[in-house]
């Protein structure tokens, strides 16, 4: 499971519970989304480095959101059986994230970005505004369980948004595009039109906001288990 930004491995706690007690071994890292010197590959690296278990057997990489640019290299570290993108970004393959958000405007919500603070001196931001944190990320969260989720929030470094995707094509692995009919970070229509026409991704779309593996985790692990 590889989470987006601002977030950690502790996001999929809930989502967890409910694989594990299905009979799947999960596995999360937090990733190193404050160093403005890791790029979407270094991730990449680093989930690659934590997987474990038998080496024949086939993972299902999960990517959240920024997770997306990510996941697609891990192919080339480790054996994936298949791609999940939940919400996710989809990188182009020789252009940077910040070449992607001047070329496809409508792949993230407007204004969004109003709720973060400046960066910091080494170029990394958080939100500084928790009720639009809340508005885009945990839409149909309680308002108890939104300010779980908001207090454990990181700051995201700005560094890999503007390096180049070093992948020659996307790699040639199974990919699924997970959606969720009311995200109002990344945009569903944005979401489906890329699964088609960029991943060849079969498309399942549920209900809800943008962290269905914290507000509905019953009915998302439902939907991985019957991907693995």
């Amino acid at each position: 499971m590889v989470h987006g930004a601002w977030h950690g491995a502790w996001c999929w706690d809930r989502l967890f519970h409910e694989l594990e007690a299905a009979g799947h071994q999960v596995t999360a890292v937090d990733l190193p989304s404050d160093d403005p010197g890791a790029t979407f590959e270094t991730y990449a690296e680093v989930v690659a480095e934590h997987m474990s278990g038998d080496p024949n057997d086939d993972v299902t990489a999960v990517g959240h959101s920024l997770g997306g640019l990510s996941i697609p290299f891990v192919p080339a570290r480790a054996r994936v059986g298949r791609l999940v993108y939940l919400c996710a970004l989809v990188p182009v393959p020789g252009s940077s994230f910040a070449d992607q958000l001047a070329a496809e405007p409508s792949m993230l919500a407007a204004g969004y970005a109003v709720g973060l603070g400046e960066p910091d001196a080494e170029g990394r931001r958080g939100w500084q505004d928790l009720d639009l944190a809340r508005e885009y990320m945990y839409a149909d969260c309680s308002e108890d369980d939104a300010r779980i989720a908001l207090a454990r929030m990181r700051l995201q470094a700005l560094g890999p948004y503007g390096v180049s995707c070093a992948l020659d094509a996307l790699p040639d692995v199974p990919s699924t595009y997970i959606l969720c009919s009311e995200d109002r970070l990344v945009d569903p229509e944005w979401s489906k039109r890329v699964a088609r026409d960029r991943l060849n991704a079969h498309v399942i779309e549920l209900p809800g906001s943008h962290s269905p593996f914290w507000s509905r985790p019953s009915d998302l692990a439902r939907v991985l288990g019957e991907l693995a």
